[in-house]
């Protein structure tokens, strides 16, 4: 009985394969126009170019291609593969060059890459799969470590569409039409090497571009619809630039940023939201709506920086990479094999209006960033922090750039994470401080730039790690000094604007270099380098040996303890003579001790015409005054017209003129004629023998 079974189980068998035989349709062996062999659905050898025209709608191939040649899908319908297809050009046409450098840290390179071995035509479309593990076309002769690289290369200029789960490889990819991938397949694209296609790419799930086996360049490409995650990796040493803007139309969509020691990502375009162009020309209607959040959060999208080396701009443009709030972008900075890097480097000013953390995806504020930040010194880099930042590093503004924290507009406030055991800032630019509500707190500055306080918010510094050397600017609002902080290495102070005020209540201010402006200073200062009069001071002021105030157009005010010694330098009081100047306006009760260097009190001391004495107790009785030298007029000898008096006269003048005698005046004719006489005298002298003469008197 089990013998029986056996036996009509294989007849069974036998009679279903020879059936399936008859069902199948011939393989076909054809060059030129295959249409009619595809949508019968059979098998193509190729023996040369090979053409399928597509009717409208969709044909579903499940035959395969093999042999040599090329295939071209044109016509304006749909074809879908279902079975992988394997064939190569003809080796005359075949010249690409594989290579696997990097040693131990190999990583393939393609030169001269053959040309496309699958066409896809204006028009039409060519889709690989039905959303499993098949249907892909692709020939894998290398022995390419870690992933298949693809030896035929494809054109596309009308649209492929590539529903696969699998890991793929397309080859070289040129033309300019749409590859698109459907969302949530969790099929990973390779795209290796470099490409010329100038097209769009729509990402629905996953695609690698660059991995440590090998580099990704597309130089040519015009846009990508990110909607699910895009990934740039590079081998060992590479520097690996995307051109291209990146577009996100859905929620959980995210660029991931991983690099090998040595290497470097550049991004230069921009990742924004989508609101209207469809899948072949993504492009936002208005800038604004990146920083507005949509509903669902639609318009969110991030980028991961996963221990990698990554540059935003490459100096030539000033549009940011990921332009947005927190509400609408986020941006980790995480650390792997090492911490990450991410330097600005832009040709004009661009504004960070989100926090940089070091999350995981939208979480970016669950854990401070792992890496450090630079802004380059490009001509025109200009680069606002309109969020207070969330990472543990050094942020370095480099020799021509600047760094602004806060907007200077409201809501727009900026920050660093301070509290951080890596977090210092390097300045050797220009670091500007703009709040308008939220008050900063900065410590451990170092470098050669400058400061500027130009937001109605404080800004304190505080500890002994404040040692930049480049001026301090205050030009709006307050800048406070606590804990020990300094400006004694600023090689200048200045604050600019009458509203202007550095609070030194807590450290007092020890002026090494100069101090100039017409604001307010808050607490003591002690002058041993120069201080220029116009400014306020609400506390004491000493200045030591060593110490110059200069005077310009108005003294300095201190409504404390005064306590001179140096020089003056009064040179811009010359310039306009006035009867009294006020060198130092002193407000407070206590008395101006001191002088300055050899002007003791009363010393005279001229300026251009005028000779002054100088008092450290004029004004009110405790103020430094120059006061002019009143000289006594000289009395008038020109007589007075009969019967009118004198223009200016005293009593006592008019009393001595009324008794003055008339003689005198009769004797001015004879004195007159005893002058012409001796004269005479002299010129005959000269004429006969004056040395006798002159020997007689």
């Amino acid at each position: 009985m089990r013998i029986q079974i056996y036996k009509t189980a294989s007849a069974a068998a036998c009679l279903a394969g020879v059936a399936l035989m008859l069902a199948a349709p011939p393989a076909a062996a054809a060059g030129g126009d295959i249409t009619a062999a595809v949508i019968a659905g059979r098998d193509v050898t190729l023996t040369g170019d090979s053409v399928v025209t597509v009717p409208a709608g969709t044909t579903t191939y499940d035959g395969v291609f093999r042999g040599e040649g090329t295939l071209t899908v044109r016509g304006n319908g749909t074809l879908i593969l279902t079975k992988d297809s394997d064939f190569t050009l003809p080796k005359s046409r075949q010249r690409q060059q594989v290579s696997i450098p990097g040693g131990n840290h190999p990583y393939v390179t393609v030169a001269n890459p053959d040309p496309p071995a699958v066409t896809v035509e204006r028009g039409a479309t060519l889709q690989y799969g039905t959303g499993g593990t098949t249907g892909l076309i692709g020939s894998f002769p290398y022995n390419t470590p870690a992933f298949r690289l693809n030896r035929d290369n494809i054109r596309v200029d009308g649209t492929l569409r590539l529903s696969l789960t699998s890991a793929y490889n397309l080859g070289t990819i040129s033309g300019s039409g749409l590859i698109t991938q459907p969302r949530f397949l969790w099929g990973t694209w390779d795209l290796s090497g470099t490409h010329t296609f100038s097209g769009v790419i729509d990402n629905g799930t996953q695609a690698n571009a660059g991995r440590p086996e090998f580099a990704t360049s597309l130089p040519k490409v015009r846009k990508v619809l990110n909607q699910g995650t895009w990934t740039v990796d590079t081998p060992l040493g590479q520097t690996v630039t995307m051109g291209m803007d990146f577009y996100q139309r859905e929620y959980g969509s995210d660029i991931n940023v991983q690099s090998r020691p040595g290497s470097k990502v550049v991004l230069t375009g921009q990742y924004s939201w989508s609101d209207q162009g469809g899948d072949t020309n993504p492009s936002l209607s208005d800038p604004a709506l990146n920083w507005t959040p949509a509903r669902k959060n639609v318009n969110k999208r991030g980028t991961n920086i996963k221990g990698a080396d990554v540059q935003w701009g490459d100096g030539t443009t000033n549009k940011i990479f990921m332009p947005g709030t927190a509400e609408t972008v986020y941006i980790n900075l995480l650390a792997a094999r090492s911490r990450s890097l991410l330097t600005f480097d832009y040709n004009g000013p661009v504004t960070l209006g989100a926090p940089i953390g070091g999350g995981r995806f939208h979480d970016t504020l669950s854990a401070p960033g792992a890496g450090d930040i630079v802004i380059k010194g490009t001509k025109g880099n200009d680069v606002t922090f309109a969020a207070v930042q969330y990472y543990n590093g050094s942020t370095t503004v480099e020799k021509g750039a600047v760094l602004r924290l806060g907007s200077g507009k409201s809501g727009g406030d900026g920050g660093l994470y301070t509290k951080g055991d890596l977090y210092k800032v390097v300045n050797n630019g220009s670091l500007v401080l703009r709040n308008t509500s939220k008050a900063l707190t900065l410590s451990r500055i170092s470098g050669s730039g400058s400061l500027t306080q130009a937001g109605a918010a404080t800004t304190t510094l505080t500890g002994g790690e404040v040692t930049y050397t480049g001026t301090t600017t205050v030009s709006k609002g307050t800048l406070a000094l606590t804990g020990g902080a300094s400006l004694t290495r600023s090689k200048a102070i200045r604050l600019t604007s009458t509203g202007a005020r550095l609070d030194a209540r807590a450290t007092g201010l020890r002026v090494a270099t100069s101090l100039t402006g017409k604001g307010t200073v808050t607490g003591s200062v002690t002058n041993a380098g120069e201080v220029t009069a116009g400014l306020t001071v609400t506390g004491d002021y000493t200045q030591d040996a060593k110490g110059v105030l200069v005077l310009r157009d108005k003294p300095l005010k201190v409504t404390a303890a005064v306590r001179l010694a140096g020089d003056v330098d009064l040179s811009a009081a010359g310039t306009d003579p006035a009867p009294e100047i006020t060198v130092l306006d002193h407000t407070g009760d206590a008395k101006t001790t001191g002088t300055f260097t050899g002007l003791r009190e009363g010393a005279k001391l001229k300026l251009a015409d005028t000779t002054y004495r100088i008092s450290y107790r004029g004004g009110d009785g405790n103020d430094v005054t120059l006061k002019a030298i009143t000289k006594k007029p000289a009395a008038s000898t020109t007589p007075s017209t009969p019967g009118t008096p004198p223009a200016t006269t005293t009593a006592a003048q008019s009393n001595t003129d009324s008794t003055r005698p008339w003689w005198p005046l009769l004797l001015i004719p004879l004195l007159l004629g005893l002058l012409v006489v001796p004269s005479v005298r002299r010129k005959r002298s000269r004429r006969g023998g004056g040395r006798r003469h002159a020997a007689a008197r």
